[in-house]
C-alpha cells in the first residue's frame, strides 16, 4: 500500500515537483533551525545589522513553504517555487561575500561559493530540466508481408 501511494504521488508531482518538494522541506527545516537554536552570526553581519537571525529564519521558512506548495502546481506554473528557492541562499551568499570584502570573515568566501554552487547553481540547473527529457523507446518494427 505505501508503495502504491508513493508511486501515485511521484506520478502526480513528476521529477520537477519531487525536486521542489524536497527543496521546500529542506529550506523550511533550515529556517526552523534558526528559530529553535540560532547559530553564530559570524559572517552574517550584513543581515544581523537589520534584524536578528530569528527574524531572518522566516525568509527561509516562507520561501520553503512556497517552494513546497509549488511542487503541486502544473509544469510551467512551478516557476514561483524555483524563484522562491533561490532567494534565501542568494541572500546568504551576498552576506558572506560582503563579510569577506569588509574583512570581517575571511572564511565567508568559501561559504558564499558553497551557497552559489550547491544551492543557487543546482536550483538554476533544475529549473531548466524538462519534466520528460528522456526520449521514449522506439517501437519495435512491425512484421510485414514480404512481397
Amino acid at each position: 500500500m505505501p508503495r502504491r501511494a508513493a508511486r501515485r504521488l511521484y506520478k502526480a508531482l513528476g521529477r520537477r515537483g519531487v525536486f521542489l518538494a524536497i527543496l521546500g522541506v529542506g529550506k523550511t527545516c533550515w529556517g526552523v533551525s534558526f528559530l529553535v537554536d540560532p547559530p553564530s552570526a559570524l559572517g552574517l553581519e550584513l543581515l544581523t545589522d537589520l534584524c536578528s537571525l530569528r527574524h531572518w529564519s522566516w525568509l527561509w521558512i516562507t520561501c520553503g513553504i512556497i517552494t513546497f506548495v509549488s511542487a503541486f502546481l502544473p509544469i510551467g506554473r512551478d516557476k514561483l517555487g524555483y524563484a522562491a528557492a533561490l532567494i534565501p541562499p542568494t541572500v546568504w551568499a551576498i552576506a558572506y561575500t560582503a563579510a569577506v570584502v569588509s574583512g570581517q570573515y575571511s572564511r565567508g568566501l568559501w561559504v558564499a561559493i558553497w551557497y552559489l554552487t550547491s544551492h543557487v547553481g543546482v536550483i538554476l540547473w533544475a529549473a531548466t530540466v524538462p519534466e520528460y527529457s528522456v526520449p521514449r523507446a522506439p517501437r519495435p518494427a512491425r512484421r510485414g508481408k514480404a512481397a
